[in-house]
């Protein structure tokens, strides 16, 4: 635990030099609404959701975009999930809570992230890569040395991580997180489409090229990594599809193709039969599928995938529809 507390350390060093001062939050998260009125505010600002409802003769699947790091003012959430909760009679999530919390999980991150065959991260850097990544450290007390031991996917992921602090993202906000939450306080059966070994599996096989390519993104252009992330968490937040897939389908597709199939279309295939045994085998068990919304868009999506198997299949979205036109008198 000490070696995952260093790497912490190093990121919040890193990224408190990398994310620019007007990325920070401006004061306190908004309150909690606490009367009926500010209630019904919140809810009519509340996130437009990536929310799909899939059915066939006796039941149904709900499946849901999440975004794994949010804002105490992205809640709460839309009726339109409320509704899709209270309907459902469990919850599955891409790992399973008790997989995910299992203190064993952070040690399985750190043996993923290292060489396994003892390399260092300075072996698989370009050289000016790596003098540049070491100055930007440097800035602020820190160097390479502290995150020699640990692969370009796992570094890139921290200083995301620690970004996405520094700008008041968190995971304990996150929209799995919180649903996660909701299920062990209403009972709620849960599970998991994978485990986070087979998380850490398409995570860690990636290949390093793409890996150092990806990494290379966030050091070459630190002073934009805010206003991307703030373009992503806008585009979850509206619901807006075809933005979601600009800014995660084609730039994964583009710049890291390997890397998109095994994270995205290996996983979704694995994915697709056991969410078909949740319609097929589970006679009136109606379900709620909480996966990343990366999953969910494209042709290689969940929703594109089962929408040709002879369900029936609509987004659930009031927000989405237009109020009629009043007639005039």
């Amino acid at each position: 635990m000490r070696r995952l507390s260093r790497l912490a350390l190093a990121a919040s060093l890193a990224l408190a030099l990398l994310a620019p001062a007007s990325a920070r939050p401006d004061g306190e998260a908004a309150p909690v609404a606490s009367t009926t009125a500010t209630l019904a505010e919140a809810a009519d600002s509340a996130p437009v959701p990536l929310l799909w409802k899939v059915s066939d003769a006796d039941n149904s699947v709900y499946l849901l975009g999440s975004f794994h790091l949010l804002k105490p003012d992205d809640y709460p959430v839309s009726p339109d999930v409320d509704a899709a909760f209270q309907a459902a009679d469990r919850v599955v999530f891409e790992v399973s809570p008790e997989d995910l919390h299992d203190p064993a999980t952070a040690l399985k991150f750190l043996q993923a992230a290292g060489y396994a065959e003892g390399g260092t991260l300075s072996d698989v850097l370009p050289l000016a890569m790596r003098e540049k990544f070491n100055r930007i450290l440097a800035r602020n007390g820190a160097s390479i040395a502290q995150f020699e031991a640990y692969e370009p996917w796992f570094v890139n992921l921290s200083l995301t991580l620690g970004l996405s602090q520094s700008m008041g993202f968190s995971g304990e906000h996150g929209l799995d997180q919180h649903l996660m939450r909701a299920a062990a306080d209403a009972g709620k059966p849960t599970g998991g489409l994978e485990t986070i070994d087979d998380q850490l599996r398409a995570l860690d096989g990636t290949p390093i090229d793409e890996q150092v390519a990806s990494l290379s993104d966030f050091i070459d252009r630190p002073q934009e990594m805010p206003g991307m992330l703030s373009d992503l968490h806008a585009a979850w937040r509206t619901g807006d599809v075809p933005a979601l897939g600009r800014l995660t389908l084609e730039e994964m597709q583009a710049k890291t193709p390997e890397t998109y199939r095994m994270v995205n279309v290996v996983r979704n295939q694995a994915w697709v039969p056991q969410i078909r045994a949740l319609l097929d085998d589970s006679a009136g068990e109606d379900v709620l599928v909480v996966v990343g919304a990366l999953h969910l868009l494209g042709e290689d999506g969940l929703v594109a995938q089962l929408d040709d198997g002879g369900y029936r299949l609509e987004r659930v979205c009031s927000a989405c529809v237009e109020p009629e036109t009043q007639p005039a008198e």
